[in-house]
């Protein structure tokens, strides 16, 4: 038997019976031969044994004997924790703190039942220490749920427990209440350099990058070191401010005190991410060459980096030169060509992923479908969509929100609609491009439709007011779109932005109402851009206001004296309406201002391959084929129009 009490004898078996799991931390005496096996145990057939010989000595219903079987089959064989549970219940008659403890971290997975099994404590009697918090904490997700720890740890006088002090302001940070956790670190008589660094990289990645720098400065100022956890959390601030400057500052600090990040392979990694995401790939490149440590990571932060700056070929021969390659390896070199407009090289890299067995996922499909959109052929579009249905990719927001922008771009209204209709779980983002799609083809009254179902789902955003305000500019919808306009602060509590206000004044300026759409720009609370005023200006050509064009065109042209647009577009207005001497003037001053109106381009896609034309581009390699062309083309047309005439004639005559 043993004996289990206060000043009594405590004996270790290590010595007697080789290494055992189990050292118990109260003074006992023990000499059972069933209970040393139970330490012993690696199988469930073998505790079942245990558990009989235990039933038959009479060990089962005493709380020792009971802690140590709940701890073996839910802590450290969990496997067993459906026999744990049943011990507990049926078996443990008076658990104590370390038995609630136990079955409270064995239960972390599931919040009700660890909620259960400690209020089920509480009613006993039993209150808990910083250990049974902790444990409760780790098992519930929600922030009602935390605030009622809270208070318990402060009801219990346990609040000034560092590490659970710690542990509530991550919880806190990461559900989103950040003005609970700084509460918490502000009133914390006695913060650790633990709370300083959860503050901080909470603050980096909410994109509170200005108060986790302002957090910085008070640690250092408090008297404690920084570590690798402050460099990493005030990289992600560098990044996301894309100060290269403050990014170089925080290098330094590294560099300068070598025990920091010296081989850690996460820092080096977010210092190469707070480089490319500043642009300086230069320098991320130096940065990666230093590294002692790189992983898999390193080398996709790189291709991405390279990718975005255009730099695609960097980024093709690291790609090539990758020890190991992963899915994200793959989708960064087919974003940056799909960015890029090279939908030749997008096939081509998907091909040889493909070759190579490597299973896409929706973002490389969604780097495919947008590289189709941006050459807007119609034929690759409904492969790519084919291929998305044949491997059964799930059609979620984003995919769903790429497949409607590609065949809106396409010109396909149709299909996008019928994808549209297919995503289950439609987001704002869905939403709005089926209604951006609607309004450039020319169906305002459906966009408004669509706007107005929406909002039984979803709650419109900024992109979403562009778009039918846009839908209403391209279909004359006037009213509509004022009214819409008048309610976006009202209703919806959005601001309009200087993007509303472009396009009420397109929406005035398309139906004739220049006056209008002049006051709307005078009265706007931000400084009209270029556009605002071109989008007027162009309607004056329509229209034929010549007094408003040279009004509009004097704001256009002090904003962007050295761009050609303003300039070609008052010359017009004078062509058309037959001022020939100012039309001539205007172009007098572009040549005197040495302002040069760019030549049109046209582009035709062949085999996924975009051609080029330039206006009297004599440098193209097939410019004689295309001469030969047009040439007979020019022909075709005037022997119909010579057809056209005489059959018009003898029509005539037949009268």
């Amino acid at each position: 038997m043993y004996r289990y009490g206060r000043g009594i004898r405590f004996l270790s078996f290590t010595s007697r019976i080789g290494k055992t799991n189990w050292d118990p931390t109260v003074s006992l005496e023990l000499n059972h031969s069933t209970l040393i096996l139970l330490e012993k145990c690696s199988s469930r057939n073998h505790f079942k044994q245990i558990l009989g010989q235990m039933m038959r000595t009479n060990l089962i219903g005493q709380t020792f004997p009971m802690s140590r079987l709940l701890f073996f089959s839910s802590t450290s064989h969990p496997e067993n924790l459906d026999m744990a549970i049943l011990l507990f219940t049926y078996f443990t008659p008076n658990p104590n703190l370390y038995i609630y403890n136990t079955m409270i971290s064995a239960l972390s997975f599931s919040p009700a039942q660890a909620s259960f099994v400690y209020n089920s404590m509480l009613r006993s009697c039993i209150w808990p220490d910083k250990h049974t918090l902790l444990q409760l904490l780790k098992a519930n997700r929600y922030v009602s749920e935390a605030k009622m720890i809270h208070c318990h740890a402060t009801v219990m006088g346990l609040g000034s427990y560092g590490y659970l002090q710690n542990s509530l302001i991550k919880m806190y940070m990461e559900n989103g209440q950040v003005h609970l956790a700084h509460k918490m670190l502000l009133f914390n008589p006695s913060p650790d350099a633990a709370s300083f660094n959860i503050m901080i990289v909470g603050f980096a990645k909410k994109g509170y990058s200005l108060e986790a720098i302002k957090l910085f400065h008070e640690m250092v100022g408090s008297g404690f070191e920084p570590d690798d956890f402050t460099m990493s959390g005030l990289l992600v601030c560098c990044g996301q401010l894309a100060n290269v400057k403050l990014g170089k500052s925080v290098h330094a600090w590294m560099e300068k005190r070598k025990h920091i990040g010296s081989s850690n392979l996460i820092l080096g990694n977010a210092l190469l991410d707070m480089y490319v995401k500043c642009k300086e790939s230069e320098l991320a490149w130096r940065t990666f060459g230093t590294l002692l440590l790189k992983d898999v990571v390193s080398w996709n932060t790189m291709i991405s980096g390279f990718a975005k700056v255009g730099k695609l070929e960097s980024a093709h021969a690291l790609f090539d030169h990758m020890p190991s390659r992963d899915l994200v390896s793959w989708n960064s070199l087919l974003a940056g060509y799909a960015q890029n407009g090279d939908y030749m090289m997008v096939r081509e890299v998907f091909s040889k992923m493909i070759s190579e067995n490597v299973m896409p996922d929706n973002i490389t499909l969604i780097n495919l479908v947008s590289a189709v959109a941006e050459v807007g052929v119609l034929d690759e579009g409904r492969w790519i969509h084919g291929v998305v249905v044949k491997m059964g990719m799930k059609m979620d927001a984003f995919l769903g929100s790429a497949l409607v922008d590609m065949y809106c771009k396409c010109g396909s209204i149709e299909r996008a609609f019928m994808i549209f209709r297919e995503v289950s779980e439609k987001d704002v983002a869905v939403w709005t491009t089926m209604i951006t799609g609607l309004a450039f083809h020319g169906y305002g009254r459906k966009a408004l439709e669509l706007f107005s179902n929406m909002q039984e789902e979803v709650i419109p955003n900024k992109v979403t007011f562009v778009a039918v305000l846009t839908a209403c500019s391209h279909c004359g919808l006037v009213d509509e779109g004022l009214k819409l306009f008048s309610s976006v602060k009202e209703n919806y509590g959005i601001t309009p932005s200087i993007e509303h206000y472009g396009c009420v004044v397109d929406l005035l300026a398309r139906s004739g109402r220049l006056a209008e759409a002049k006051d709307v720009i005078v009265k706007m609370p931000m400084p009209p851009s270029r556009s605002i005023w071109g989008t007027i200006l162009s309607a004056c050509r329509d229209y034929g206001s010549v007094e408003m064009a040279e009004i509009v065109s004097r704001e256009l042209l002090q904003l962007e004296p050295e761009k050609e647009g303003g300039y070609v577009l008052l010359s017009n207005i004078y062509a058309a309406t037959k001022k020939w001497s100012h039309s001539d003037k205007i172009r007098e001053i572009m040549e005197c201002r040495g302002v040069k109106k760019t030549a049109g381009c046209s582009s035709v896609v062949v085999d996924g391959v975009i051609n080029d034309f330039v206006a009297a581009d004599k440098q193209h390699p097939r410019w004689l084929d295309i001469q030969s062309i047009l040439v007979s083309l020019n022909c075709e047309m005037k022997l119909g129009a010579d057809f056209a005439i005489k059959f018009l004639l003898l029509l005539l005559e037949g009268r």
